[in-house]
């Protein structure tokens, strides 16, 4: 189970006293508990006087209720209800004055109020509400002024960090400090980014979390051992600032600074993401460059490349992944470049990559397996159906002067590949076959020329039985014009196929004599196949 998280507080922090503290005030010295031991932990924030019978309608979670039992003189048998109806409305405990109009508590009460764990505290008959009002609700008001300067003493050394210019490390530090705890900085996908305080409490608070953290506290009690805040900026979730304490110590006042923590954590991570966008901004621009031939010299390409981590003087492969069609493609763009980024990171430190506005391109160590590398960033982007991605690797290329050509023959590898095996394809440039050098035809005019030319009518799709007869072609040819084969493959009669080879040859030539007429055919199916590439 994940650690408690408590959502942000947006309107001002209520503080209070437990029931055990209200019982140590000088005005309640005399004051006795009847039953309900267990729930002396509960919070008292607030007091009330019980002056009718009716006063469920009244009551209010975490209250302190007084009575003389005037109200339930004429109807003692509501007392046997009274504190379950109360602990379901959340009050902290009843303090009764015995002996005046009520003379003692039912067995019944007193037992349900051990079973509940709600405290029943007898008062004694010299202490005036007044007093008791006066003295716990001015220890309430104290403590509420002691945790609200010790948070914004915590929320100003927070800010001055920021202000100095500190991350996430100098964050959780301070909150380290400040609350004498271990504390981690988690994004959104559990990965931990910054941790503080004893090397085997953080090793602790590591384990939680990577387990889907620790169970949640067995009670609402004032103590805990672990607790968690989200870190939210923009309407987006980034993570949670996590703290351990191994003696059970976090106090609810610890966590209005943790989240007060992860409100300075969120100005650090929309910096840092304001950060990141200019710099993948100019890594991207001078990537396309490069691979454009716009970049400069080979040395000066080197240089400016080592400034940005990346070795691009060492024999590489360019890898183009680019997104298949009919996703959500701002929300898949932004999560492949995260995908083959972290992929890179892993595989390649010294790779370079970058997202362009369809495509991510990667250039790495030639040596790498490139098939691995786009199964671990395929493997990672899975999460996000049903957006797909097609990569295509390169020849690998000697140095940057020919990484121009290599993007190429990546992006061909990638389309074409998508139109020969389907979405999600990877394919290598030298593998592609006869497609590879029909995709080093520039001139696709003259291509859809040859196209019309070779298979005339049967080039278009104009006539729904064109497909058909295409179909039956392709498996001609494959089978090396064994009509046998082809009527099994195809579930055809025999006589049915003759038939067709008849009509195939009306429209297209004898191509079951002519050699040179089925290599044509088959370049321009494939020149087919390749359409929109």
């Amino acid at each position: 189970m994940e650690p408690p998280v408590r959502l942000a507080s947006t309107g001002t922090i209520i503080h209070g006293v437990s029931v055990g503290e209200v019982l140590g005030v000088s005005t309640l010295a005399g004051a006795r508990l009847i039953a309900g031991e267990s729930g002396l932990g509960r919070i008292v924030q607030r007091l009330n006087v019980m002056e009718v019978p009716d006063i469920l309608a009244w009551v209010k979670p975490h209250e302190l209720l007084l009575t003389t039992g005037y109200p339930l003189r004429n109807t003692p048998q509501s007392l046997g209800r009274l504190v379950a109806d109360l602990d379901e409305r959340g009050l902290a405990a009843l303090a009764i004055k015995l002996g005046r109009y009520v003379d003692e508590l039912p067995d019944e009460m007193v037992e349900q109020a051990d079973r509940l764990g709600f405290p029943l505290i007898l008062l004694p008959n010299d202490v005036g509400f007044d007093d008791i009002l006066n003295q716990v609700l001015t220890d309430i008001l104290n403590r509420q002024a002691a945790v609200l300067a010790r948070a914004e003493e915590a929320h100003r050394a927070l800010v001055q960090v920021v202000l100095a210019g500190g991350g996430l490390n100098e964050v959780t530090a301070e909150v380290a400090q400040l609350l004498d705890v271990s504390v981690a900085a988690v994004d959104g996908t559990g990965r931990v980014l910054a941790t503080a305080g004893p090397a085997e409490h953080v090793a602790v608070l590591r384990e939680s979390i990577a387990h889907e953290g620790p169970p949640a506290s067995p009670s609402p009690g004032l103590v805990r051992s672990f607790a968690a805040v989200p870190v939210l900026a923009g309407g987006h979730h980034h993570g949670r600032i996590v703290a351990y304490s191994p003696s059970g110590a976090i106090r609810d006042s610890d966590v209005g600074i943790l989240e007060r923590a992860a409100t300075v954590a969120a100005l650090v991570v929309t910096r840092q993401e304001a950060v990141n966008a200019v710099e993948s901004k100019y890594r991207a621009d001078f990537l396309r460059d490069v691979l454009t031939g716009r970049a400069g010299t080979a040395e000066r390409v080197t240089s400016r490349a080592r400034a940005f981590g990346w070795n691009l003087a060492r024999p590489v492969t360019v890898l183009v992944a680019e997104l298949d069609p009919d996703g959500d493609e701002r929300s898949a763009q932004d999560r492949l470049v995260a995908c083959w980024t972290a992929a890179i990171r892993r595989h390649d430190p010294q790779g370079a990559v970058a997202g362009f506005s369809h495509e991510v391109v990667a250039v790495v160590d030639a040596s790498l397996d490139a098939a691995r590398v786009a199964k671990d960033a395929a493997s990672a982007f899975a999460d996000l159906p049903p957006a797909t991605f097609s990569t295509g690797t390169s020849r690998p290329s000697p140095g940057a002067e020919t990484l121009p050509e290599a993007y190429s023959q990546a992006l061909k590898a990638a389309r074409v590949g998508r139109q020969l095996h389907g979405p999600g394809a990877v394919a290598h440039f030298d593998q592609l076959g006869v497609y590879r050098l029909l995709s080093l035809v520039n001139d696709t005019d003259e291509l859809h020329a040859f196209v019309r030319e070779t298979l005339g009518p049967l080039a278009s799709d104009d006539d729904a039985e064109n497909a058909d007869l295409r179909r039956t072609l392709q498996v001609l040819l494959e089978t090396n014009l064994n009509v046998a084969e082809t009527a099994r493959r195809l579930h055809f009669h025999y006589n049915t196929l003759r038939y067709r080879i008849g009509k195939l040859e009306r429209l297209l030539g004898n191509f079951t004599d002519d050699p040179h007429l089925r290599l044509n055919l088959t370049l321009a199916l494939h020149v087919l196949r390749m359409r929109g590439i």
